[in-house]
């Protein structure tokens, strides 16, 4: 069975709710890791190609402004040289590269957008795998003490609030195993 189809129902998922409708919870929980690990694998993949992309338009921009100087400096030797023609010409040509480099700078945007959200959603399919090892070693630990919690947490699942009581819950537990 998968439970995943999108990554980002990895990261709206809710753990405990999934868990409570498995018969074997324990099962489940590996299956939903290894999904989940190669949704965030695919993330990474997906990261690394914005960055790349963004890079990539970057430096073809600063390319672009080199040859925009470039063409400056002959239209003014140009100039110098008494022949307006070929001036003309260079700034034509620093025109054209002006309007795509305009045309970069929004991809560039762009590409900067792309790569803050998916490192952002890579963040959250962290979050949400280390969530779902901390919930296997609860129930490899204690599948009696499991079953009982994942009823309590049943409950509270019609609870909006659940998730902040969750967040809260592995906040001082974290707390309590630091101290």
């Amino acid at each position: 069975m998968n439970y995943f189809n999108r990554l980002t129902e990895i990261v709206t998922c809710n753990l405990n709710e999934i868990l409570a409708r498995e018969a074997d919870p324990a099962a489940a929980i590996r299956k939903i890791i290894t999904e989940m690990e190669a949704g965030l694998a695919g993330a990474r993949r997906s990261v690394t190609t914005a960055a790349a992309n963004e890079e990539r338009l970057t430096k073809e921009l600063a390319e672009l402004q080199q040859q925009a100087d470039q063409l400056t400096e002959e239209a003014r030797e140009a100039l110098r040289a008494a022949d307006e023609s070929t001036a003309r010409v260079a700034l034509i040509r620093k025109k054209e590269i002006a309007d795509v480099a305009a045309g970069l700078q929004q991809q560039l945007k762009a590409a900067h957008a792309t790569r803050e959200h998916l490192t952002t959603t890579l963040r959250a399919l962290e979050a949400r795998l280390n969530e779902a090892r901390r919930r296997q070693v609860e129930l490899d630990a204690s599948p009696k003490t499991a079953a009982t919690s994942r009823k309590g947490i049943a409950t509270l699942d019609d609870d909006p609030r659940t998730h902040e009581i969750e967040s809260e819950l592995e906040a001082l537990k974290r707390e309590l195993e630091e101290g």
